[in-house]
């Protein structure tokens, strides 16, 4: 008597769902930077920059950030994370470059002429961005604090942080979570 091995079904692996997009993702600090009182509760510091984490869509991280008079985030990208942000408050300015990177595996690098890219986002502006997006943001006012929403998918696994002289970036730092929250 012969026997044949019992077969069950393969359960089928599903896929893990994607995240939400870069549309997704600016539509979320949209509809957030319209909530007078959400942004109204930030604590603003006349110093330094003050943010609180916020549940963002389809497990994004999300964050509102209060911006004093005069401060930035100095040249900086998020990584493998696609984002998007939006003023709520007052007006950021934002420099960024429209070429991409090399990921890894440089500490130095002479940027070509033309890359550069300067965008003023006043309260209700904003905008998404791919992957390795290299940029700063700053507060230019003198007087007005800024409020911003911002959020990243996936949760940002690291930031890279650099400084820049002329056409050379120079990458000086990789912060991880630990590190901002």
């Amino acid at each position: 008597m012969s026997v044949s091995p019992s077969l069950t079904p393969s359960a089928a692996v599903a896929a893990p769902a994607p995240g939400p997009t870069q549309a997704e993702l600016l539509d979320f600090v949209r509809r957030t930077a319209a909530d007078a009182e959400l942004i109204a509760s930030l604590p603003l510091d006349p110093e330094g920059r003050t943010w609180v984490r916020l549940e963002g869509p389809g497990g994004s991280e999300a964050w509102l950030i209060g911006w004093p008079p005069g401060t930035g985030t100095g040249w900086h990208d998020h990584a493998e994370s696609v984002g998007a942000f939006l003023t709520a408050l007052g007006e950021l300015k934002e420099h960024s470059l429209t070429a991409r990177l090399p990921t890894d595996g440089w500490k130095t690098l002479e940027l070509t002429e033309g890359i550069d890219r300067e965008r003023r986002l006043r309260a209700g502006k904003g905008r998404s961005f791919g992957r390795h997006h290299v940029h700063e943001v700053l507060n230019e006012s003198t007087e007005e604090h800024a409020i911003s929403v911002h959020a990243y998918y996936p949760p940002l696994p690291q930031i890279r942080r650099y400084s820049r002289s002329g056409q050379v970036l120079r990458l000086e730092q990789v912060e991880r979570p630990a590190d901002w929250q």
